[in-house]
């Protein structure tokens, strides 16, 4: 064949002879018919690709669900044993007759030995990269052998804990023999304060083999070299590989379209030297259609592709979904210490959020479908960031599509978090290998706005007492030199090589620690007072950061995902189930005292719960409202955590199964558009609108109504004025003494209306903590109209019933992992409070619900609990 090219070359034979002879690229999906045996053993069982070995022995129930009960301890002898998986697959002579084959491995976990028809392809030690493996000599007519031996994750880097002479600060890791800090594999899967530990193996990303002919795209970088709203400037940065070993002859083609319009193409007539090309290819847009965060505008994205042709035949095409914008991260020292904010396309954005985890201890188990739920979820709660935080995985690429195309900005970490991390050679190398390959794969994203060396790691150095561990001095100063290799030099020169636009900051917080009042005024701060520190939520009103990426604060799941995972004997704040899936060392015992500080703590478990979960969501929507009220100094909160990887304990505000805790609703509420806040400061009620729109609102009215908890209007008054866009504004304040006869069973209802009489924002401010107001035993009427995937559910009260929670409990097979019907049913709203002679429709939406299916409803008001 290759005889055949240059006789044509040298115009022996017709050039169009040749147009037969390539062919486009050849992808095959190699994820079917794979079987697993553990090592030393002979029998051969079917498995899954993705997968894990842990989701291999679940399905043919050799292990028990792992989330259930104490199961968790039932399943450790997993990590500690090797595992072989195998295929086989067919390769024709058309296929053989093809110039080139690579097998390529999206992601191998972790310690694996590839072998393809005798042949030892590989030896991988990196969970956060993929292979490519060129494979054309190996590969036989008919029958080809695969065959994929993880090692023990455990077992593989015993020997470096066992040589290292010390233990490296890995708190979170749940074992004697802490490993995980040796290996680049999933921080999280060895345990977290809020995780399980299921140190995985397996083939948990797709596998493909490729036959192509002459040269492929392994790259293809849309670089943003300048945006503005009239021109934005772009570089098609393009790495080709020449398989062959003469010089090629191509035209390279990139085109972009927006939506259905028609494709701008430009041409570029090339020589490809054998081995790797650099082709740079710049194009101009004239009035691009921005792409905007959520709660601005639309996140308008282009196609763009790269073809590369020879003798007119396309050889190799790539494609990429581009986002055109300028994201700016604004870090400068300043009068007040030093700033940190966002700024899209010129203008400040105060960042509404949450930290992701990742969203199952079972990686291959989140689909893409699981993503768009995930991200509907954020954005129908008026976020617009996301941080992928760093003791998890960098996600799937189907994560940033959807931050894509539903706007949301990503503050994405490198996987290090919570403790110190070898420096050696051999480490670095792998780190560099990872950080090569990430970097490439997500930089085309529009959402990805800025990257993080680590999580918390320079704070634990100096605030966190490891010091005291040692009583080696030489050993911590080792580890403050490795910090500088790993954060401040390689990875830093990677994101400078590789993503030169972007900014990178070495770890999260920057400085601050929430000990010190004086590093609030530095970067980034992550607050837990008013968790491990105990502290009231009223501390968030004077711990002001400059932008907040951490701070959380627990509740239990709603109950029907607690029966997913225990027995009613086990429903008591320290059964053992509980406590199994309470992972955080003052969890329970926290709960209940800062309950105490604000609500009658009830005896009744489920009344606990129900509590719990209000307690969160008031509290968390306390500390959002106050960095939101202090813009421009404070310029973004992002919540821990949003999500879970397991019906468990914890900081989240969405479940394992993707039901909307309290705080969820909260954070909507928090986060709306413009917001109107009333906090007591001296001796003054001030009243604040904050606006993230990008137009002021203009003759605007705000009604303030001072009613009794029967509805009664005791006072009402009206302040006319405007709301500053993208801004907080203290709009209006009066003395607080005096304003209610009775702050026991009152209430301020403030309503802010435009000059149409539409309602802009609409809260409530309660004069006295809810132990302390004489809450009346609401009758709440209601109604329900079912139909197939929803129900419309109508409330109404004569008297004030705060924190109603709409529950449709539901109990699931507890011997399995199949979850009960209506988990992660999506309510229009819920706990909220429903005001005297208020009516309210609530819409509920779930495949499962029925027209004529029998709906079990249960209404709770915080009345209840007393």
């Amino acid at each position: 064949m290759r005889k055949l090219r240059m006789l044509m070359m040298m115009g022996c034979i017709p050039m169009i002879l040749g147009a037969e002879e390539y062919k486009e690229p050849e992808k095959i999906n190699l994820n079917k018919g794979w079987e697993f045996s553990q090592v030393g053993k002979s029998e051969w069982l079917p498995a899954k690709v993705p997968g894990t070995v842990h989701q291999d022995l679940i399905n043919h129930g050799m292990i028990p669900n792992p989330f259930y009960g104490k199961n968790e301890e039932k399943v450790q002898w997993v990590e500690n044993e090797d595992w072989t998986y195998r295929t086989t697959f067919n390769v024709t002579d058309e296929q053989l007759a093809r110039e080139a084959a690579v097998l390529e491995f999206e992601g191998l976990d972790t310690y694996a030995d590839i072998y393809l028809n005798g042949s030892l392809l590989e030896r991988t030690d990196n969970m956060f990269v993929g292979y490519t493996l060129p494979v054309k000599e190996v590969l036989r007519k008919g029958e080809n052998r695969l065959q994929v031996y993880f090692h023990s994750p455990i077992k593989q880097a015993l020997p470096q804990w066992e040589t290292n002479g010390f233990d490296y600060p890995a708190d979170n890791d749940h074992s004697d023999k802490r490993v995980s800090i040796y290996t680049r594999k999933a921080p999280y899967s060895y345990g977290w304060d809020w995780g399980i530990r299921l140190t995985t193996s397996g083939i948990w990303r797709p596998v493909h083999l490729v036959y192509y002919d002459v040269a492929a795209i392994e790259d293809y970088y849309v670089r943003q070299a300048s945006v503005t709203e009239e021109l934005a400037k772009v570089e098609n940065q393009l790495a080709i590989n020449n398989i062959t070993s003469t010089p090629q002859k191509a035209e390279v083609t990139v085109s972009y379209s927006y939506k259905d319009g028609e494709k701008t193409t430009k041409q570029q007539e090339v020589t490809l030297q054998p081995g790797a090309n650099e082709i740079n290819i710049p194009m101009e847009i004239g009035n691009p259609h921005l792409w905007m965060p959520n709660g601005w505008g639309e996140p308008a994205l282009y196609d763009f592709e790269a073809q590369v042709k020879v003798d007119g035949k396309v050889i190799a095409s790539k494609q990429e979904r581009i986002g055109l914008r300028n994201i700016r991260v604004v870090k400068e020292k300043d009068a007040q210490g030093e700033s940190f904010y966002f700024e899209v396309n010129g203008k400040p954005m105060f960042a509404k959020g949450a930290n992701f985890i990742p969203d199952d201890a079972l990686l291959p188990n989140v689909t893409p479908e699981r993503y768009h739920r995930l991200f509907k979820d954020v954005k129908e709660a008026n976020m617009n960031m996301l941080r992928v935080w760093g003791g998890g995985v960098y996600e799937d690429d189907a994560f940033y599509k959807e931050a894509d195309e539903h706007g949301i900005l990503i503050w994405q970490d490198f996987i290090f978090a919570c403790t110190t991390y070898p420096s050696d050679p051999a480490f670095l190398k792998r780190v560099e290998a990872e950080a090569d390959y990430n970097i490439k794969r997500l930089r085309n994203h529009a959402s990805l706005a800025m990257w993080c060396g680590n999580n918390e790691i320079y704070e634990g150095m100096r605030y966190w007492g490891w010091d005291k561990k040692y009583t080696d001095p030489a050993i911590m100063e080792g580890m403050k030199r490795g910090y500088d290799k790993l954060f401040r030099e390689l990875l830093p020169r990677k994101v400078q090589e590789l993503d030169p636009d972007r900014f990178y900051m070495h770890g999260s917080p920057y400085e601050a620690n929430w000990g010190r009042p004086e590093s609030w005024k530095i970067a980034d701060s992550h607050n837990w007072g008013t968790w491990y520190g105990q502290k009231p939520f009223e501390s968030f009103d004077t711990e002001i950061p400059r932008f907040m990426s951490e701070y959380g604060f627990q509740a239990f799941p709603e109950m029907k995902t607690i029966a997913t995972f225990a027995a009613p004997e086990d429903y008591a704040l320290e059964s053992e189930v509980m406590n199994a899936h309470q992972k955080a060392s003052i969890g329970n015992f926290l709960i209940k005292k800062t309950m105490g500080l604000y609500y009658k703590v009830p005896e009744d478990f489920e009344q606990l719960v129900y509590l719990g979960l209000v307690l969160q969501g008031q509290g968390m929507r306390h500390g959002m409202e106050a960095h939101r009220r202090n813009r421009p100094y404070c310029m973004g909160t992002l919540y821990w955590q949003l999500n879970d990887s397991w019906p468990v304990v914890s900081w989240s505000s969405i479940d394992y199964y993707g039901n909307w805790k309290a705080m969820h609703y909260q954070a909507k509420r928090a986060f709306a558009p413009v917001l109107v806040d009333a906090i007591k400061e001296g001796d003054d009620l001030n009243i604040y609108v904050m606006s993230d729109k990008l137009e002021a609102d203009k003759d605007v009215t705000l009604q303030l109504r001072l009613m009794d908890f029967d509805g009664k209007v005791l006072k009402k008054k009206e302040i006319k004025g405007e709301v500053p866009a993208n801004a907080s504004t203290l709009y209006h304040k009066e003395k607080y003494e005096g304003m209610t006869p009775n702050p026991r069973n009152t209430f301020l209802l403030m309503t802010l209306k435009n000059k149409k009489g539409e309602v802009l924002s609409e809260e409530t401010f309660y004069f006295n903590f809810a132990k302390d107001q004489d809450l009346p035993k609401a009758d709440i009427r209601y109604k329900v109209k079912q139909m197939d995937g929803k129900c419309e559910i109508t409330l109404s009260s004569k008297q004030l019933a705060r924190d109603v929670f709409i529950e449709i409990p539901k109990q699931s097979d507890s011997n399995s992992l199949t979850v009960s019907s209506l988990q992660g049913a999506r309510f229009s709203d819920n706990f909220f409070d429903l005001l005297p002679g208020q009516t309210k429709k609530v819409v509920v939406t779930s495949e499962e619900l029925m027209k004529d299916g029998k709906l079990d409803i249960r209404i709770h008001q915080l009345s209840d609990t007393n």
